[in-house]
């Protein structure tokens, strides 16, 4: 199964990195506040950067290298895909998953507090 490794960014420059085996399900739960604390508090909602590998554990070791780099060399991993920091989800993840994650991930859902 292939997964993804993602950036994503706050409008003031706070960045999250994740991976994922579905991404536009995972950026709808960044978006909405699902399972994601972190991107919840600092509004970490724009996808700046990602990267297709062809496992899961592929991209979940290429997550830890890159959340062991500084800031100026993720800055700059952005700007070598996305020199003019768009939002690459814009218009995709508007609409939501075919699954719920509860459903997805055969387990309850989360409350919400």
């Amino acid at each position: 199964m292939r997964g993804f490794v993602y950036i994503l960014a706050s409008r003031r420059g706070t960045l999250c990195t994740g991976c994922t085996d579905d991404l536009r399900r995972r950026v709808f739960e960044h978006r909405n506040g699902i399972h994601s604390r972190f991107a919840s508090k600092y509004g970490c909602h724009r996808l700046a950067w990602l990267e297709e590998c062809p496992t899961i554990q592929i991209a979940f070791a290429r997550e830890q290298q890159i959340k062991g780099w500084t800031r100026a060399r993720n800055l700059s991993l952005i700007r070598q895909q996305n020199f003019e920091h768009r939002d690459l989800a814009e218009g995709w993840v508007s609409c939501e998953p075919s699954l719920a994650p509860a459903q997805r991930w055969n387990r309850p859902p989360v409350t919400q507090f």
